[in-house]
């Protein structure tokens, strides 16, 4: 997996937007929230994403995955080499981030992402 490719996959989900934060993060978001941050610049390159609460001990049990610094009681992960998933494993993930955070907006911004795209 590359970043440009899990670039390609966050860019077909609605309203998603990017941005650097931390001078070298790249961050997907969607609402102004983030779903998915990931750090390119690394070598390997890693990510943390947002899990579902009841599978977060598991998934971050998983080799390679810890709880994300900063944001483990959000129940994000942390993943060391974007390579240890592949891309349905990716796809996967990262539209459960992405509809979790989604489902947290506000109901006007969800109706404005929905209309728009």
């Amino acid at each position: 997996m590359t970043i440009e490719e899990i670039q390609n996959i966050c860019q077909q989900l609605r309203g998603v937007t990017e941005d650097i934060k931390w001078e070298n993060h790249l961050c997907f978001n969607v609402g102004g929230k983030m779903f998915l941050v990931t750090a390119p610049d690394s070598t390997p390159a890693t990510a943390s994403f947002k899990v579902p609460d009841e599978i977060f001990e598991e998934v971050a049990a998983k080799k390679g995955f810890s709880p994300a610094a900063y944001l483990a009681r959000y129940k994000w992960v942390y993943v060391d080499n974007i390579n240890r998933l592949n891309l349905e494993e990716w796809q996967a993930y990262i539209k459960q981030s992405y509809d979790l955070i989604f489902a947290k907006l506000p109901t006007k911004i969800r109706k404005e992402i929905s209309l728009n795209n």
